[in-house]
């Protein structure tokens, strides 16, 4: 069965740290470009930050200094690492797993700063 399941999520005050995790199944991960992306109340999903088949990343302006992802193949796994949080990084948060024609997404996983 292809998935991606991704958890992580919780409540933290301004300043905290949270890790997101997602792990795949039913596909061939090492394949695949994999990204974090988040959707927050009345706004459209964006691109947080994403990891090629290879070791490329890139971060929006907005997280970049604070966030990394990373990539481990053996285990299916892309983290993201999410330090120094703001209120306005109140999202939900979805992995997303691309490769040529398919593209695939997880259920999210919710991300409350607190301030």
């Amino acid at each position: 069965q292809v998935q991606l399941v991704e958890s992580g999520g919780g409540l933290v005050q301004a300043g905290g740290s949270l890790r997101l995790s997602c792990v795949a199944s039913g596909i061939i991960f090492r394949f695949y470009g994999m990204g974090w992306y988040r959707q927050a109340p009345g706004k459209q999903r964006e691109l947080v930050a994403a990891v090629s088949s290879g070791t490329s990343t890139n971060y929006a302006d907005s997280v970049k200094g604070r966030f990394t992802i990373s990539r481990d193949n053996a285990k299916n796994t892309v983290l993201l690492q999410m330090n120094s949080l703001k209120p306005e990084d109140t999202a939900v948060y979805y992995c997303n797993a691309a490769y040529h024609n398919s593209d695939l997404w997880g259920q999210g996983t919710q991300v409350t700063v607190s301030s």
